[in-house]
């Protein structure tokens, strides 16, 4: 697509192409996740849920066990990976072949993920902050890694964030790290600018507005935004009113170099995808 850099990245063996948009769709099996109707917990809800995203036309299913939305109760290692087998085995026998991310920080979790059920992406919150085995253990295992930008943990980062130059400090953080990765042999890196975490209403609102400049990394983007506050807590509402506003912001995205957009709601992403892919074209 005319404006995205021809980015592919190696997933289970296969190249993917990342100058054509991808919709991640959003797999919840946590019971407290900031919007409630995402949280999938029986196997009715998990199955039904799977078909829905690869239905609408998500490539990538994402699975998160752990919330973290602030003040969200803090769950052992043990419990999370009890959570995760048990959706990922549903989710094999329902689609064996999906495209799979699991959103976890913590480097024996994503071991286990990528060696029961061949998960091919791992999707870390905390940029390698939380578990600094994490990089060597994605570099082991030869997995794609999506890393985000956040200070602090989940717990505390919206306690009054603060940045002297919030682009630039981003760009340190993300150099640095990715430096790292690739000594350590990572060869597909997926940067996240991590919206809504460690960052105020304001602070969103320059990153979307300056997203373009984190190009200069020449990795492709992953951008989340799906329903979150820095849409409700703007408009008024709530996680469950915030659909629309959510769209306007994946526009945006696209438009300044988003290679992936992680959403609640996949039709509609797929549709914006179809519409900005056309209007670039032109």
């Amino acid at each position: 697509m005319k404006g995205l850099l021809p980015y592919t990245i190696n997933v289970g063996g296969k190249l993917m192409d990342l100058s054509e948009p991808q919709v991640m769709g959003i797999l919840n099996i946590t019971p407290d996740s900031f919007y409630s109707e995402s949280r999938k917990n029986t196997e009715e809800e998990i199955a039904e849920r799977v078909n829905a995203i690869l239905a609408e036309g998500g490539s990538m299913i994402d699975v998160g066990a752990y919330s973290s939305r602030p003040g969200a109760d803090d769950i052992s290692e043990e419990e999370e990976m009890r959570r995760l087998r048990g959706a990922l085995q549903i989710l094999r026998r329902i689609a064996p072949e999906a495209l799979v991310s699991v959103d976890t920080f913590r480097a024996d979790v994503a071991r286990m993920c990528v060696g029961e059920f061949g998960v091919q992406i791992i999707n870390d919150i905390s940029g390698g902050e939380s578990d600094h085995r994490m990089f060597e253990t994605v570099a082991s295992l030869g997995v794609p890694y999506i890393l985000m930008h956040m200070k602090g943990n989940p717990q505390t980062m919206q306690n009054e964030p603060r940045y002297d130059d919030l682009l630039t400090e981003m760009l340190q953080y993300f150099g640095s790290k990715v430096q790292r990765l690739h000594e350590l042999g990572v060869k597909d890196i997926i940067l996240d600018p991590g919206f809504g975490f460690a960052k105020t209403l304001e602070h969103n609102y320059e990153l979307m507005n300056r997203l373009q400049d984190l190009r200069v990394l020449g990795l492709p983007m992953l951008v989340g935004v799906s329903r979150k506050s820095m849409i409700y807590r703007l408009l008024g509402g709530t996680p469950e009113s915030a659909l629309n506003g959510t769209s306007v912001l994946n526009t945006l995205a696209l438009m300044k170099g988003a290679s992936i957009l992680r959403v609640h709601d996949v039709k509609e992403a797929v549709e914006v995808v179809q519409i900005v892919k056309k209007m670039l074209a032109c």
